[in-house]
Order: structure tokens, then C-alpha cells, then sequence
């Protein structure tokens, strides 16, 4: 199975592709090379499991779970600087893996979303009784749709992490939640053709 997505640590790390026992990595830009399961490389980069279309990752001490199709090539947080690099898709989407109040989600950032929007099988999951949010309506790529206004604890990409996020959820499902301007607006952010480069202002 061959799977493009490049990943986050210190060290720019990319899974190129998944193998049985093995994945195939990019550890700074360099040539595309095997690692087996427990296996270590000179730059510190430990495979800890493989799990269908993800991989584990041990990157200086730290695990590190890449999907395919997640996009995050780089990031670093250095005291008040936290910063972060997406790569755009093959469609020239920027979609990464986050958190919403420390749960797993899957994000397409959209700068036209005016929230980050999630729909309501996420917002569940996530443990958002969103029903008693302000209710209200979204405009979707199908139409209007019945929607709540709610309050996110946290939204998180990488090692960015904003407090007190306004959200919307929409009544039926999406298949991605969006990164809309709720959370982009405190970022600085840097588009350079298939890279975007958020940096947190505050």
C-alpha cells in the first residue's frame, strides 16, 4: 500500500509508503529508505507499530500516530513560538489530524468557514452536548442546514494549541471538520503554493 503523508517531529519525517512489518520514510527531505517495526535510525526515528494505514512513530522521545493523507511536514515550539508547516494534497487541499478538547479529529483547513465546523457525529464523539448551544443555521455546500454555536475548551493542530474557540456543529454529518477563522485568526499564516505555515500570534 502506498500512502503519501508526511509527518510531524523535529526532524521532518515522511511516510512515503506502508509495507507489511515496514514503512517507507523521508527523514529530511533525503532518500525514501525501509524501517522495520522496532527498528531505529541515525536521526532518532524509531518505528513502534504499524496499524493499517497509520504508523507510530518514536521521533526524539516523543510518539507521533501518522495517517494517510495527514500533511504536516514540520513544526517546531520553542518557547512562545509555536509553528507549524501543512503540505497541500494532491487536490491542493491542506488537511492535517487535530484535537478538539483532546479528541482526535480529522481537519481540512477552509479560511471561507467563518467557525471551525464540525458535524454532529464528531461533536458527539467528542463529548459536545452541542443541543444546548445557540441554535441557528449554516450555509453548507448543499443548502442551509440547522446548526449550533458552541464554545471549544481547545482546538489543537500539532503542537498549536488555542483556548476558547468558537465552533459551529452542524446537524448532519461532515466529512471533515473545518479549520475555519475562529482559530485561523489568531495564526499568522503563509501560503507558499503546496505549503502553508501557520504560526500562533496568540
Amino acid at each position: 500500500m502506498l500512502c503519501l503523508s508526511p509527518a510531524v517531529s523535529a526532524a521532518d519525517v515522511g511516510v512515503a509508503g506502508i509495507f507489511p512489518g515496514k514503512a517507507l520514510l523521508v527523514i529530511d527531505g533525503g532518500t525514501p529508505r525501509l524501517v522495520a517495526v522496532g527498528q531505529k535510525t541515525a536521526e532518532g526515528v524509531r518505528v513502534v507499530a504499524i496499524d493499517g494505514e497509520s504508523v507510530t512513530l518514536d521521533v526524539e522521545g516523543k510518539k507521533r500516530t501518522l495517517r494517510m493523507g495527514q500533511s504536516v511536514v514540520s513544526q517546531k515550539s520553542s518557547g512562545d513560538v509555536q509553528e507549524m508547516t501543512l503540505a497541500a494534497d494532491s487536490r491542493g487541499h491542506f488537511v492535517t489530524q487535530g484535537a478538539v478538547n483532546g479528541q482526535v479529529v480529522r481537519f481540512l483547513v477552509d479560511t471561507g468557514a467563518t467557525m471551525v465546523s464540525l458535524g454532529a457525529a464528531d461533536a458527539t464523539r467528542i463529548g459536545i452536548d452541542w443541543r444546548k448551544g445557540q441554535p441557528g443555521v449554516a450555509q453548507t455546500a448543499n443548502g442551509q442546514a440547522r446548526a449550533w454555536k458552541v464554545r471549544l475548551d481547545t482546538v489543537r493542530i500539532g503542537e498549536i494549541v488555542v483556548h476558547g474557540v468558537d465552533g459551529i456543529v452542524h446537524e448532519t454529518d461532515l466529512p471533515v471538520a473545518l479549520l475555519g477563522m475562529s482559530f485561523l485568526s489568531r495564526m499568522d499564516i503563509r501560503n507558499e503554493g503546496s505549503t502553508m505555515t501557520l504560526r500562533k500570534k496568540y
